[in-house]
């Protein structure tokens, strides 16, 4: 089986770290000027790597083996967040480059056919999972021509200004892939809390969010009674208060909640708010749950209404993300490699956070891995994994993708 070279792995690592390094972490926004070096300097890599190599519309960065397929695509996101880590979606991504370079240097899997990706976009500056969409043809042309980012930029600006106007889009090409393989950093504690070193992924959770908004009246803080008062900040805080009293009633250990944003007008010390609005995500992989948290969200506003002081509303402020299953033959085979080289220190969990394979499962085959998180942080500047973990992740992966490939071809 394929042996990975860890010294090169950690140093490409590493040297696509410095680019766009800041502190301890990286900024790395999609379509930014050190997005596009980055994905130039991937480009190389991949090339050199023996793999043809284009950079496509949208920027994905897409290394195609030479060897006929069946082929196993293996990759992640290079983009970040403001405030970025340097392994979120960068872990994947190098290690596809190591993955394909490994089989290709073991003579019993070098004819072995594994592409590497950069998506675009993961991280929803413009348009989430935009190179994904992109590649299987999901992409919505209406929310590309309306996509700006939080300071007002256009994504057809930005991809403009990159020179990528006229630059063709990749597209999948049909009939030659097993499947898609992501590695990624947990970003979360399950693991190190566990003393475990892989996450076999079993589903990525969906997601839905809300926005609920009170409308009450503003009036004088002072000359106002209690009796009089129609507060909207105060049916906010009820609602809230609510909202964390009754989900937690259905929750599982994985299920979460977040309300992250709130905003109570005018704002005044000496004025009754008369408008009040926050917003609430929720996650969990089972659509039937996320529906009842719909379910309780809706009740807690007919009870405000029915008081007949506030006037409470809610309704969804996103397009809902439901849960996708990973394929059960590729967990088992990311399972047999996890044992193979951490023996009793893994587990099956789902991801909480949302990755471009929600979108992929539309096309093709899924599977993901996780790797610890030190502290469970990320989307931070002190995002880190430690160098055994990041090393084993990917000979787990390598063992993972021989064995998948081999099997579709003793099956053929």
């Amino acid at each position: 089986m394929p042996k990975i070279n860890a010294e090169r792995l950690l140093k490409d690592l590493k040297d696509l770290r410095a680019i766009g390094a800041v502190e301890t972490g990286v900024v790395r926004p999609a379509l930014s000027e050190k997005d596009l070096e980055a994905r130039r300097w991937l480009k190389q890599r991949f090339e050199e790597a023996g793999l043809d190599t284009v950079l496509d519309g949208v920027a994905n960065v897409i290394g195609r083996s030479t060897k006929n397929g069946p082929a196993l695509i293996v990759g992640s996101h290079s983009d970040t967040q403001p405030r970025g880590g340097w392994l979120d979606g960068a872990l994947g991504v190098i290690y596809g480059l190591e993955v394909a370079r490994a089989l290709a240097e073991d003579p019993e899997t070098s004819d072995l056919a594994v592409d590497v990706v950069s998506w675009q976009d993961e991280e929803s500056r413009f348009y989430g999972c935009l190179g994904s969409r992109s590649w299987i043809g999901v992409a919505d042309p209406e929310v590309e021509a309306k996509a700006v980012d939080r300071d007002g930029v256009k994504l057809t600006d930005a991809l403009k200004a990159a020179g990528l106007t006229d630059v063709p889009r990749a597209r999948m090409e049909e009939g030659r892939y097993v499947g898609y393989l992501e590695a990624h950093i947990e970003q979360g504690a399950w693991l190190e809390d566990a003393g475990e070193q892989i996450g076999v992924v079993t589903s990525i959770v969906g997601i839905r969010g809300m926005t609920l908004r009170f409308e009450g009246e503003q009036n004088h803080a002072g000359t106002t009674t209690m009796a009089r008062r129609k507060d909207a900040a105060t049916a906010l805080f009820r609602a809230a208060s609510r909202i964390h009293e009754e989900f937690p009633k259905h929750a599982k250990p994985t299920t979460v909640w977040t309300i992250g944003r709130v905003s109570i007008e005018p704002g005044a010390a000496s004025i009754v708010p008369g408008y009040a609005e926050l917003t609430l995500q929720f996650r969990d992989s089972e659509d039937a749950l996320l529906d009842k948290y719909e379910e309780i969200v809706q009740g807690i506003v007919r009870e405000i209404n029915a008081e007949g002081r506030v006037k409470a509303s809610a309704e969804r402020n996103r397009t809902p993300v439901r849960p996708s299953d990973m394929d059960e033959s590729f967990q088992e085979h990311l399972a047999a490699a996890a044992e193979k080289t951490s023996p009793g220190k893994w587990r099956r969990m789902p991801s909480a956070a949302g990755h471009d394979p929600m979108v992929l499962t539309q096309a093709l085959p899924c599977a993901m891995l996780f790797i610890p998180s030190i502290g469970g942080i990320s989307h931070d500047f002190a995002e880190d994994s430690h160098e055994e973990d990041i090393v084993a992740g990917c000979q787990v992966l390598a063992d993972a993708a021989a064995s998948i490939l081999k099997a579709r071809r003793e099956s053929s």
